[in-house]
């Protein structure tokens, strides 16, 4: 034979040619199991496989709102995979998977000589389970013409390591934790409650068989964008169950005869519940973790190190408020924009249009190229496809930049804050209509001037300056320093020649009687009491301060009110509980913070309680008994600012405070007139609309059916009094009131007399 074979030189060459190839072979494997393209993990390394895991932040219930990831991956137990989940992998990806080694060497060889001698990098067919584990693992790197081959074999090494540090249980664990499925989500668990709403332990078969299907190309089969043809994918899927025997054919048929149902929830930073609060919990989970370090004395990172962050939102309450304002301002914005006509600001004023531009990246890269402003408006005139929100839909239209912006700048905007004033935490946190389109949060980076919401300040600081309820302020027009002459915004029953106890001027919002009120307390002692109450800003001591002329942001006012609810101690506003790391070690944990003195005596506090009640029940909120038929116990405050600018509510009852405010980004952008922009037609709406929806949901009887306690007879006999009186003949003819408060002039000549007759008698005055 030997003879034959040295006689035959094609035979001999055919040898050689064989034997140098399978020489080429093993060194170019052991090229590659040595690491010379690229270091390859040890089975040490392999045991302490950490991948890269989102951080979840969680309702109160324990319910996820959303994700900080790079890539989405939650990682579960073994335990927590439905056995028709692992069939339905076994069966479609790997049916062999618990006979082989994590390696068929037939296929390998066939992918091997397929990719060198024919090129084809479409040669599959040997990926097993663990192959595929290896390259979630560590992915894929360009080695060139050989990149396929090298690739290949590198997985086959790793696999085979796998295989020998793990049991096929976690080898299932480990791949269901890594395998990419559609729209970006890495993990079964993550894809369950993205496509389905469902943790992976509750997906059925037909949804496992989706998402399995999914695998073989995560974009084709995306239920999502298509549906018939995931549908058709996880039919064969159940095919493959059944010819496995993992189903009967009468389960296969039964199965397939079922519709693809999604319940899709998208916990993108832009999308999903409560996306403005999620930027905050972001932003304050950042700075917390640039404090604390892991066990390695590196610091934690919120996108990879798959932290669970607790929260104190409501999932429901958050769900409602979202749906409550969104409804809401639609119905505003039709109101708004009919309201302005074609004289609308966005439409005629071109300043407040070309300011808008000059914030836009458009408008800073033209002039980072030199151009002018005329070059630059020309660029931005010209039309071109450009995504337009509105509440209907989103649609792409042919318009310019300078269209658009005008666009975006008639749309009025909003913020909600709900807590529970006996400890601040946020039970619902609503930032603006639609965080994809308008970041700017409303509830915790917006300040604007309050209006009549700061009223209570006043007339709390009166009552706890010895100003009885009972006292009687004259509604007359007073002309101030520097003429300034607040008027009544009221209506027509309003009498100036008629006199008003605090309640009742409260309840009526009147201007006129809130400044004499803060003349007659003392604008120190006003400034001072809402600075007690929870207030932080600087406050103007001015007598228009009893109008709301100081900007406070949302979330100052919402703290502030808490101590109407909360024995007079004001409650910080508070949401996140605690940080836990993987494993379950808490990180760091909050409590709430809630002031150790009061702010306002009990007895005044549950005075100033019953004259917001009042608010509601016979003043400018009356439109949530009438126009919502809420009976809920309910007291209130509304507030329009000057020129319609802000619209403003708070709601209080026993064992929730939610403030809510509407308005223009654009300060120069008001209501067109009171009856649009007054706060009890702008923002009192959004309350009333949760409150419906919460009365409709028995999970909410702790808050909705909730009541103020009796106040006592003691205090009923404080507020006994007349709710208005008429001056007198003389008072009407000649002007003054019930401690009305002169005119500058006036003013001047009553110091005169008092220190004549201070002179003559001796004395001093009241301090």
């Amino acid at each position: 034979m030997l003879n034959k074979i040295k006689r035959n030189p094609k035979i001999k060459w055919a040898l050689i040619v064989l034997a140098s190839l399978f020489t080429l072979f093993i060194l170019f494997f052991a090229s590659i199991y040595f690491g010379a393209w690229g270091e390859l993990p040890s089975s040490t390394e392999l045991k302490e496989l950490k991948q890269n895991r989102a951080t979840e932040v969680l309702a109160s219930n324990g319910e996820l709102i959303g994700k900080f990831y790079v890539f989405d991956r939650q990682p579960i137990t073994y335990k927590e995979l439905p056995t028709h989940l692992i069939n339905a992998l076994v069966a479609t990806e790997d049916a062999r998977f618990f006979e082989h080694d994590g390696i068929d060497n037939r296929s390998l060889l066939r992918v091997f000589f397929k990719s060198i001698l024919l090129q084809d990098e479409s040669a599959g067919g040997g990926s097993t389970i663990s192959l595929q584990l290896a390259k979630n693992i560590y992915g894929r790197k360009d080695y060139g013409p050989l990149g396929i081959v090298v690739n290949k074999f590198q997985e086959a090494i790793i696999a085979k390591r796998l295989e020998d540090v793990y049991s096929k249980e976690d080898i299932i664990r480990l791949y269901f934790n890594t395998v990419p499925f559609s729209d970006n989500t890495f993990g079964i668990e993550s894809a369950a409650m993205k496509f389905f709403g469902k943790h992976t332990s509750e997906i059925n078969l037909e949804e496992a068989a989706v998402l399995v299907g999914t695998l073989k190309a995560s974009h084709s089969y995306n239920p999502r964008i298509f549906p018939e043809r995931s549908r058709l994918r996880r039919d064969v899927v159940l095919e493959q169950m059944g010819k496995y025997g993992y189903l009967t054919e009468a389960e296969v048929q039964e199965a397939k005869q079922r519709e693809l149902v999604l319940n899709y929830k998208n916990y993108s930073h832009d999308k999903g519940l409560a996306p403005y609060f999620r930027a905050q919990v972001r932003k304050d989970v950042s700075k917390i973790l640039d404090t604390l370090k892991n066990k390695d004395g590196k610091k934690f990172n919120i996108y990879r190190d798959g932290l669970s962050v607790h929260t104190t939102l409501n999932y429901k309450m958050q769900t409602l408020a979202e749906e409550a304002l969104k409804e809401h301002l639609q119905d505003l914005q039709e109101q708004h924009e009919a309201a302005w006509g074609k004289a609308a600001p966005w439409l005629t004023n071109q300043q407040i249009v070309k300011d808008a531009l000059k914030k836009t990246s458009a408008w800073k890269r033209l002039e980072k190229e030199g151009k002018n402003d005329s070059q630059i408006m020309a660029e931005l005139n010209k039309p071109k496809p450009i995504e337009l929100f509105d509440y209907d839909k989103v649609e792409t239209r042919n318009v310019s930049t300078k269209d658009s912006v005008a666009h975006y700048l008639k749309f009025l905007n909003a913020g909600m804050l709900a807590v529970t004033p006996q400890t601040g935490a946020v039970q619902a946190w609503v930032g603006g209509i639609d965080f994809e389109y308008f970041q700017y949060d409303h509830v915790s980076q917006s300040k604007r001037q309050v209006g009549s919401t700061f009223k209570p300040f006043v007339y709390t600081a009166a009552l706890e300056n010895g100003i009885e309820p009972c006292e009687y302020f004259s509604a007359r027009e007073v002309t101030y320093a520097n003429g300034w002459t607040p008027s009544n915004s009221g209506s027509d029953e309003d009498d100036p020649h008629m006199n008003y106890n605090l309640k009742e001027a409260l309840s009526k919002s009147m201007n006129t009687i809130a400044v004499k009120v803060l003349m007659e307390t003392g604008i120190e002692n006003v400034v001072n009491q809402a600075k007690a109450m929870g207030i932080n800003s600087e406050l103007p001591q001015v007598p228009s301060i009893a109008l709301g002329t100081a900007s406070l942001s949302l979330t100052e006012l919402t703290e502030a009110y808490t101590p109407f609810v909360n024995e007079g101690k004001t409650s910080r506003a508070f949401y996140i509980t605690k940080i836990e790391d993987g494993e379950g070690n808490i990180l760091a944990e909050f409590k709430p913070e809630i002031s150790k003195d009061r702010s306002i005596s009990e007895t005044n506090r549950k005075i100033m309680i019953e004259m917001m009640k009042e608010t509601v029940n016979e003043g400018t909120a009356t439109r949530l008994r009438t126009t919502y038929g809420l009976r809920n116990d309910i007291a209130g405050k509304t507030g329009t600012t000057q020129n319609n600018k802000d619209g403003w509510f708070v709601g209080i009852t026993p064992n929730l405070l939610a403030v809510t405010w509407v308005g223009s980004d654009d300060h120069r952008i008001g209501f067109r007139n009171t009856y649009v922009g007054q706060g009890a037609n702008s923002a009192l709406p959004v309350f009333a609309k949760l409150m419906q929806k919460m009365n409709s949901e028995s999970g909410f009887n702790e808050i909705t059916q909730a009541r103020f306690s009796p106040v006592s007879s003691e205090i009923k006999e404080m507020m006994d009094c007349d709710p208005e009186k008429r001056d007198g003949f003389f008072k009407r003819l000649f002007g003054g009131g019930d401690k009305d408060e002169p005119k500058e002039q006036e003013k001047e000549e009553k110091k005169k007399k008092k220190g004549f007759f201070k002179r003559l008698f001796g004395g001093k005055d009241k301090n």
